[in-house]
């Protein structure tokens, strides 16, 4: 019995684990549970995180072509099969070109628009600037004029008293002049 153990390999091992039996995933959620488990056996472990595909990219023509295929009589029934695939190779090779074409115009023009959207917004942004600083400056313009009022409104009011005051005196004045000097006029 302890020899079919060992053949086995399930038992004895030096690390102490014993390996896991084989079991087969019937369904793609007991794959992806079985590639979990695994996983979760050793958490200290790095996850293997495939890369990214590669976008496909057909093989370049060939520089040299060998057996160039003639409209002779004697070509054998497969070398139409050779042509149909080459010319179906090449078909696809310059649909793919033209899709990347296509895929480049399209990209520049979104630079284009982006850059004239940019340029529309940083346009708007100046209008309403300038609209800003206008009204900012005439509040200024206003609120300085204002104080310019009250100040020459006080001014008025001290010249005018002041005038007043002159008119007064001189009213005073000829009050206090002797009526002899009133009637030689």
């Amino acid at each position: 019995m302890a020899a079919s153990k060992e053949k086995d390999g399930r038992a004895g091992k030096p690390g102490g684990k014993e390996s896991q039996p084989l079991i087969i995933a019937k369904t793609p959620a007991e794959e992806q549970r079985l590639k979990l488990e695994r996983l979760m056996r050793n958490p200290d472990k790095p996850a293997p995180i495939p890369d990214r595909p590669k976008e496909w990219n057909p093989r370049a023509p060939p520089e040299f072509v060998r057996d160039v295929m003639g409209s002779s009589a004697g070509a054998g029934s497969g070398e139409f099969h050779v042509y149909r695939h080459l010319r179906r190779r090449e078909y696809q090779r310059q649909d793919f070109l033209d899709k990347m074409t296509e895929k480049q115009r399209k990209d520049l023009d979104y630079l284009d628009k982006v850059e004239e959207n940019k340029l529309a917004a940083d346009e708007r942004t100046a209008k309403r600037r300038k609209k800003r600083e206008k009204l900012k400056q005439k509040k200024l313009m206003t609120k300085k004029s204002k104080l310019a009022s009250t100040q020459d409104e006080e001014t008025e009011k001290t010249s005018s008293s002041s005038e007043e005051d002159f008119q007064e005196k001189e009213t005073e004045d000829d009050a206090e002049a002797p009526s002899f000097v009133m009637g030689m006029r």
